[in-house]
């Protein structure tokens, strides 16, 4: 009998929309004022893939040993290597990079022996298009360009 009034009067409900309505006093709410004020991301954050380069030289560390791409689960990394004749020496052509299938796990980042794939702190990836997502080797050196809003 105790449980069909409770049921009957809503009082659960009730004291669900107590609970709510406590918590929105102006001192207990918290907004992020995002484009203006960046957010801190964690330490261990992985975002947005870079291809790291040699500052001396110029050139990517990347020596073509396709490493990342095997270690990869969603096979989203294809690397494209040539033999230099002179040297005998692979010579990276093509690297592309699918961000839109991306775990962010970094397994592939863990398997290069040289650090030249690296995880980032860059969280803002979105692209209009799926073909935006998809990263060839020069936007991978340059990272991505995040937009600069002005309060």
């Amino acid at each position: 009998m105790r449980k069909l009034i409770r049921t009957v009067l809503l009082v659960d409900l009730l004291r669900g929309l107590w609970v709510t309505l406590r918590n929105q006093h102006p001192k207990h709410i918290y907004t992020e004022q995002y484009p203006a004020q960046r957010p801190k991301v964690a330490e261990r954050f992985r975002g947005a893939p870079r291809l790291n380069i040699n500052p001396d030289t110029g050139e990517t560390l990347c020596i073509g040993c396709n490493l990342c791409a095997l270690a990869c689960p969603e096979n989203l990394i294809v690397v494209g290597t040539e033999r230099d004749p002179k040297t005998n020496r692979k010579v990276l052509t093509t690297f592309t990079y699918d961000t839109s299938r991306c775990m962010f796990c970094g397994l592939c980042e863990d398997a290069c022996p040289v650090d030249a794939l690296e995880l980032t702190q860059d969280f803002e990836l979105a692209s209009y298009t799926r073909e935006g997502q998809i990263w060839d080797r020069q936007m991978l050196e340059e990272g991505p360009r995040p937009t600069q809003y002005k309060s």
